[in-house]
């Protein structure tokens, strides 16, 4: 692994398993000692450096990915890694193997459930990663729904207590699907929280069908665009 210089401010770790999961879904564990001191919010993402090129920047940082933390226990660190063709970060996930050496940030990110009545959780394959563990988090007696749209059932992460829609080939940006999924939804009168995630145009969707049509207060909506059609950077 060659040296570079963002190398000392992130966490050595070791591929111990990479496994599949239905089509597209891969199951990376990552192992090491500096892992053991990690706290982690679930809902929070890790910035993985998946890897390099010849320009200058990833000869300096590497190529880095954001992935939320499916779980995390002592010194295992467990991601879900979504196969959605070309890229660095899908590359990796495909070809890691156990034994590979790898360097990652600490969890970061503000995208975690707080104190609610009830809570939604909305969005597509990408959401689902961090929803699993955000709603394992809840607990019992919780009151939530979820609605997670996916291209078929294949492509579902073993999350219970999710209402699954498939697309079945349509485009996942700007999803009217998801919307009208969520817009069938019987909510309780009152507002709780809302966690939006996913592509950015239907995050935006369904973020205005709360506001404007159900009445929720934009402060009890939640959103993390994941990605973009053409575009990269968002995380």
């Amino acid at each position: 692994m060659p040296r570079r210089l963002l190398d000392p401010f992130l966490l050595p770790a070791t591929v111990t398993a990479n496994e599949p999961l239905g089509r597209r879904w891969r199951a990376l564990t990552l192992t090491g000692p500096r892992l053991a001191d990690l706290t982690v919010v679930p809902g929070q993402q890790v910035r993985v450096q998946v890897g390099g090129s010849d320009s200058l920047v990833d000869r300096l940082v590497g190529t880095l990915r954001t992935y939320s933390v499916w779980s995390h226990r002592g010194d295992r660190l467990e991601l879900r890694v979504l196969d959605h063709g070309g890229g660095p970060g899908a590359a990796w996930g495909r070809t890691a193997r156990p034994g590979d050496r790898v360097r990652l940030g600490k969890p970061e990110g503000r995208f975690v459930t707080r104190p609610s009545a009830h809570h939604l959780f909305v969005g597509e394959e990408t959401a689902s990663a961090a929803f699993g563990p955000m709603l394992a988090a809840l607990g019992p007696g919780a009151r939530a729904h979820a609605v997670v749209e996916v291209d078929g059932e294949d492509d579902r992460l073993p999350i219970p207590g999710v209402r699954w829609v498939h697309r079945g080939g349509r485009p996942a940006a700007g999803s009217a699907g998801l919307v009208a999924a969520v817009a069938a939804l019987d909510l309780p009168p009152t507002p709780g929280t809302a966690y939006l995630a996913g592509e950015v145009g239907t995050v935006r969707l369904v973020r205005d069908h709360l506001v404007r049509e159900r009445g929720w207060d934009r402060r009890d909506v939640l959103t993390k665009p994941f990605w973009a059609p053409g575009r990269t950077g968002l995380e």
